[in-house]
């Protein structure tokens, strides 16, 4: 047994079926009078609705989270929030709400509640990806990490499977990192085994029958400990890459992560062989990234970059940014090999 450090993140974590219920609850316990529903565009009626079942706790509704979490958009949020004397924020929906409210929260250190309704995993982090000029940047602060987050599997019943897809393996992504990363401990790494093991059993059950109510459960499971491990350990080459990809040429998060993910597998396979291993025994496959390839395909996902957009010319400029400011990653990080990892991700090739 190795050496290592555990630090337990301070998240209260409810899971269940009909959990959203507890939300007046959950915001009564941490003593909110006039908290901010935030929103996606698509998502206003919602969270209009959210907003009137908190009666007087509620100071009405923010909808215009966005993909990538761009700067002015936070800007305009903190205008809210100042105008109305918010004390708290409440993101309910996927990774754009929950990381405005992270953003709102890193700004003004004011209380979160999140309601996840896919399976991306930011909510369990002390992670911020901003968008600035058309560049992602992450940083890491206990400011950011929310103090509630409510996990109700029904809320995910009427998620498209397709999006199920790519936000399932978008949360494998967080577990597959974790299980190399430099600080890396062995109560993360069972979590991620497990995560990996949940979701990749669930999925495809998923594809082919998205009301499938205990598929629904266990992927909402493995989402919530993949996320756990992306907060507590060290991501690396994967992560860089899909913000930079996401960031530089506006393609979708979940859909990045997905088609990255096998790529950057095997180009660290052979640097972190135990990792590797366990990813292979909870995928239930000896050849990792070719599992994690297949199961894209099973789930009816994207597999080549160029089909969300990039264009090949972007491929180089994409090598350089990901590059351009040093990171730890198990296998050394080399221009040409990196360039042919983002090639074979653009052109929908298998891992090799």
């Amino acid at each position: 047994m190795q050496g290592f450090v555990y630090e337990a993140l301070p998240a209260r974590v409810v899971f269940g079926h009909g959990t959203f219920r507890q939300l007046p609850d959950e915001v009564a316990r941490l003593g909110l009078e006039r908290a901010l529903v935030l929103a996606t565009p698509q998502q206003a009626q919602e969270a209009e609705r959210i907003a009137a079942t908190l009666g007087g706790r509620s100071v009405g509704i923010f909808a215009e989270a966005t993909m990538h979490t761009p700067v002015e958009v936070t800007e305009r949020a903190m205008q809210v929030v100042a105008t109305r004397g918010a004390d708290g924020v409440i993101a309910v929906g996927g990774g754009s709400t929950t990381g405005l409210g992270k953003a709102i929260a890193l700004r003004s250190d004011l209380p979160q509640i999140v309601v996840p309704t896919t399976y991306a995993g930011s909510e369990m982090t002390p992670i911020l990806g901003e968008t600035v000029a058309g560049r992602k940047t992450t940083q890491r602060s206990p400011k950011i990490l929310p103090e509630v987050v409510i996990y109700d599997v029904d809320l995910t019943l009427t998620l498209p499977a397709g999006l199920s897809g790519t936000s399932g393996i978008n949360a494998i992504a967080h577990a597959v990192e974790g299980l190399y990363a430099r600080d890396a401990n062995p109560i993360m790494s069972l979590m991620a085994e497990e995560g990996i093991r949940a979701l990749a059993g669930a999925l495809p059950k998923i594809a082919q029958d998205p009301l499938d109510r205990a598929a629904r459960g266990d992927a909402l499971y493995g989402a919530f400990l993949c996320g756990a491990v992306l907060g507590s350990v060290g991501m690396a080459l994967h992560h860089k890459l899909c913000h930079t990809l996401g960031g530089s040429f506006d393609l979708p998060h979940a859909e990045t992560h997905t088609i990255v993910l096998p790529h950057a597998l095997a180009y660290n396979a052979a640097a972190a062989p135990q990792a590797t291993a366990r990813i292979a025994r909870a995928l239930g496959a000896a050849d990792a990234p070719r599992a994690l390839h297949d199961l894209a395909g099973r789930v009816g996902a994207p597999r080549a970059l160029r089909d969300l957009g990039m264009p090949e010319s972007g491929i180089a400029e994409a090598a350089g940014v990901a590059l351009a400011n040093p990171y730890w990653n198990p296998a050394p990080l080399e221009r040409g090999r990196i360039e042919a990892l983002i090639r074979r991700a653009w052109d929908g090739s298998p891992p090799a």
